[in-house]
């Protein structure tokens, strides 16, 4: 019978199937040899990061996740994480290290530019708060409906990665700032402790919009597309006139329109655009059910696991997946403003793919421990008879090969 664990990488497969055919389609082009040979080094390269993310989120399923939370301070991998994730989003903004693409300098160069091999460190950045604020908040437990000692170390942490990021990546850095958020409550902090930090959030956000004019267009063409199809309003446009064409089942994958020059960022932010126009509204809810299912049985570990840090980690996942799919496809649909944000597992990058596959690694992880639990318990049972509740609180299995140790 296959387990949590396993249907959630069955899950990441399927996605990510879908993803190869769906970014190969999106990639077509009209013209000779020299895009059909492009095409084809596109193709295997979305191949390749796929195989490398699924071979990511296999071995992550395997460690022990106490690992990760055990060791205190400076010992403790999360912490070198988090300065390693900071460190790059630095060197990202420094001139000569970061790769500006569209106006943006999101990633760095690995190895020569002909290589056209680069790197996002605001992925691996979002990743490890996720890591850095279940740490924190398993491991200040007691302390945390207090502000000083418990809450404001947490909210620096998560403020500072976010004023790194939203330089850059508006979009990211919400993302970032609303899971850290809950996952600080979902440990225990105290609402209206939360509440305080909000208004300066906000003002924040607003003056990230205000000073950069391609923000405030972007929501002058939410408002009113039509008022400038050819200019502001025309990427929504192109991405309503894609969806609607779709129909119920689509016009079939390679048969897309809009993907020939009209749709912008059609491999990237709206991939989904082009799911709806090829597979259709059947091929867009399969899709959204995917990661429902996701959702779903990722909860279902969440609710198994006995450990703080384990379920604050795992919500956090679930929050950061969810979250992602929710404004991509809110954003593809028009239903909130166009703002350059991946569809998870989907939209093609490399880092985003390898980065998320190996977060749900860790929820495959905390599925293998939830039921190494279960059944040790049960062998206990078996030979020593019912264990009163205190002792299955307390029971050890260091002696396992689990040992945090």
């Amino acid at each position: 019978m296959p387990t949590y664990g396993n249907m959630l990488q069955w899950i990441v497969i399927t996605l990510l199937g879908v993803a190869v055919v769906m970014v190969h389609s999106a990639g077509m082009s009209v013209g000779g040899d020299q895009p059909v040979t492009m095409l084809s080094l596109a193709m295997g390269r979305s191949v390749a990061y796929a195989a490398l993310a699924i071979g990511v989120m296999v071995v992550v399923g395997m460690i022990d996740i106490r690992k990760l939370y055990s060791h205190r301070g400076v010992s403790n991998p999360v912490v070198w994480m988090l300065l390693l994730s900071i460190a790059l989003c630095v060197l990202a903004l420094v001139p000569g290290f970061g790769r500006n693409v569209n106006g943006a300098s999101r990633w760095l160069n690995l190895g020569p530019a002909s290589w056209h091999l680069s790197f996002q460190p605001s992925e691996l950045a979002k990743w490890t708060t996720v890591l850095a604020m279940a740490w924190w908040g398993a491991r200040h437990a007691g302390a945390f409906r207090r502000f000083g000692d418990g809450l404001l170390p947490a909210i620096v942490i998560l403020a500072l990665v976010c004023a790194l990021i939203v330089v850059e990546d508006l979009g990211t850095a919400v993302l970032i700032g609303t899971v850290g958020t809950l996952m600080l409550i979902a440990a225990g902090a105290r609402i209206w402790h939360v509440a305080l930090m909000l208004p300066p959030a906000i003002a924040g956000i607003v003056m990230m919009i205000i000073v950069s004019p391609y923000r405030v267009k972007r929501l002058m063409a939410f408002v009113d597309p039509w008022a400038d199809p050819a200019g502001i309003g025309y990427h929504l446009i192109q991405s309503r006139m894609a969806i609607v064409g779709g129909g119920l089942f689509g016009r079939g994958i390679g048969n897309g329109v809009q993907k020939f020059g009209y749709l912008p960022e059609d491999t990237t932010d709206f991939l989904f655009a082009v799911v709806c126009e090829e597979l259709g509204a059947a091929g867009a809810m399969m899709v959204i059910g995917l990661y429902l299912a996701m959702m779903w049985i990722g909860l279902s570990i969440v609710r198994d696991c006995r450990h703080a840090f384990g379920r604050l980690l795992g919500l956090g996942v679930l929050l950061t997946i969810g979250i992602q799919a929710t404004m991509n496809i809110a954003v593809v649909t028009g239903s909130v403003p166009t703002k350059g944000i991946a569809l998870p597992l989907m939209s093609s990058g490399g880092t985003g793919w390898v980065m998320c596959a190996a977060a749900v690694g860790l929820l495959v992880a905390i599925d293998r421990l939830n039921r190494y639990e279960t059944e040790a318990e049960s062998a206990a049972e078996d030979e020593h008879g019912p264990l009163p509740e205190p002792a299955l609180a307390g029971m050890s299995i260091s002696a396992s090969r689990y040992s945090a140790d």
